[in-house]
């Protein structure tokens, strides 16, 4: 399974942005997709997930109440919609599968990968 991520770029704090992850190929149908950030010099950290059927999402706390994650009803892409942006915010987003459904918040749940997009949020 080959992911895209996409819909990084500079924005300022306060603003949104909406990523996109989309499966080459297929659908996300079955499959649980999960967004993740890596932010200079830190380790990558779990943002979202949305299970299998779409109908459970979890959220890391320091992003509950501004993003949301969800899934267009074709299952071919999945959204990460980003509100009330933080200078802390500021990192390289990846989406990932997991082919299993279940949609955890560890990288080791996790199958595929996709390359990551750039997000900056200036001051």
């Amino acid at each position: 399974v080959q992911l895209q991520a996409c819909g990084g770029g500079l924005v300022q704090a306060g603003g949104s942005l909406r990523l996109s992850c989309i499966a080459s190929g297929r659908t996300f149908t079955g499959y649980a997709v999960g967004w993740f950030r890596q932010a200079p010099g830190k380790e990558r950290d779990f943002v979202a997930a949305l299970n299998w059927s779409g109908s459970s999402t979890s959220y890391a706390d320091s992003v509950k109440g501004r993003f949301t994650i969800s899934r267009d009803n074709a299952k071919t892409t999945v959204y990460l919609q980003m509100n009330s942006l933080k200078p802390e915010d500021t990192a390289v987003y990846y989406c990932a599968t997991d082919l299993w459904g279940g949609g955890g918040n560890k990288e080791s749940d996790y199958d595929y990968w996709g390359q990551g997009t750039l997000v900056t949020v200036s001051s």
